[in-house]
């Protein structure tokens, strides 16, 4: 999804606006973008040191935080873009949903194709049960006790952001607050299944995605003054960090965590320069933060199955991590690049991921 221009108050955030390419917010994309950096750190660590790391909790905000800025840019760019009342968007939004939801099922099918052989065929057949499915569609719980049976999850409670978002649009064209109230409706559901002493994490996901929503109604100078408080954000990430140290990260640290983080990534992005060419690889990847997200999953696979039999110990650790990073800013410019030279690759891209 892209941004729309908006001109801001402040001259100096004049180059929030992407030249080469009319249209999108540079320093939204910057904000996936780095996002979607973090997520590679996050799945190296998945990948190359397990499950068993102790610090997940501090980077629990990364998957709250990409569905928050799909829902932040359903509001802002597309509600803007459209309008309640052009039926367009609700079949674009509900399209683009089921699509997020068939590149879940064929990503997987796929991984289960080429990672079936030997031990894995039990633990992937077990996918196939009706409570795997239940679980993983359902609750959104994606663990067994043999470890993760699917990969690529974040698809999932996107693409039922997306479908539920465009199944409100006719009621949000009768009543402007019809958002709010759905909103209002998932934080009820969402205390009276934790009262019940259970956790549905496909709920909590989509909340979070509303709540970007009504996010997204504010104007975008207000936004853009409401995070221009660096000091702010600083003492308030620092005591949102002792606090998850004592009490790990409930719900309402969900979407704390979440908030602070992407506010803190979008301030960078607005004070940042257009001529850094860290900024502008960045924010490229911002722009592909779908593809990016697909491809390190993909390319942090094959690290792992193709260097744990040449390299050990931290060798392997040092060269898959500087690896991972590097194959997926790679992956995504040789995309870029190609979309410029290959009218049917664009054509296929845009029937994918666009």
């Amino acid at each position: 999804m892209s941004g729309a221009i908006q001109k801001t108050e402040n001259p100096a955030k004049q180059k929030i606006h992407d030249p080469a390419e009319p249209g999108r917010v540079s320093a939204i994309d910057f904000t996936k973008g780095a996002l979607v950096l973090i997520m590679v750190l996050y799945h190296w660590i998945n990948y190359f040191i397990g499950a068993d790391w102790p610090y997940y909790r501090y980077l629990r905000f990364l998957t709250p935080s990409f569905i928050f800025v799909s829902g932040f840019l359903v509001s802002s760019v597309l509600l803007a873009k459209y309008g309640a009342a052009d039926g367009r968007l609700s079949r674009r939004l509900v399209t683009r949903g089921l699509k997020l939801l068939a590149l879940f099922v064929a990503l997987n099918g796929a991984r289960m194709v080429l990672l079936s052989a030997g031990p894995n065929r039990i633990l992937f057949a077990n996918q196939l049960s009706p409570e795997a499915l239940a679980a993983i569609f359902a609750v959104g719980n994606v663990f067994t006790a043999s470890g993760r049976v699917v990969a690529f999850y974040i698809l999932v409670p996107i693409g039922y952001l997306l479908i539920l978002s465009g199944a409100m649009v006719f009621p949000h064209r009768a009543f402007r607050y019809a958002y709010h109230v759905l909103c209002l409706f998932f934080l009820a559901g969402i205390l009276v299944i934790d009262l019940s002493g259970f956790t549905a994490y496909n709920l909590e996901f989509v909340t979070i995605g509303f709540l970007g929503i009504l996010a997204g109604f504010i104007p975008i100078q207000k936004v853009n003054r409401l995070v221009d408080h660096p000091y702010l954000l600083v003492v308030a990430y620092a005591c949102y960090t002792v606090v998850i140290s004592i009490w790990d990260v409930p719900f309402p640290l969900l979407v704390a965590g979440a908030c602070l983080s992407i506010g803190a990534i979008y301030l960078v992005g607005l004070k940042s320069g257009d001529s850094n060419p860290g900024y502008r690889h960045v924010t490229l990847l911002g722009r592909y933060s779908l593809f990016g997200y697909v491809a390190q999953i993909a390319i942090l696979q094959f690290l792992s199955m193709g260097l744990r039999h040449v390299v050990h110990g931290y060798t392997l650790l040092g060269i898959s991590f500087v690896a991972a990073f590097v194959l997926t800013i790679g992956a995504v410019e040789a995309l870029d690049r190609s979309r410029a030279r290959s009218r049917s690759l664009d054509r296929a891209y845009k029937a994918v991921f666009a």
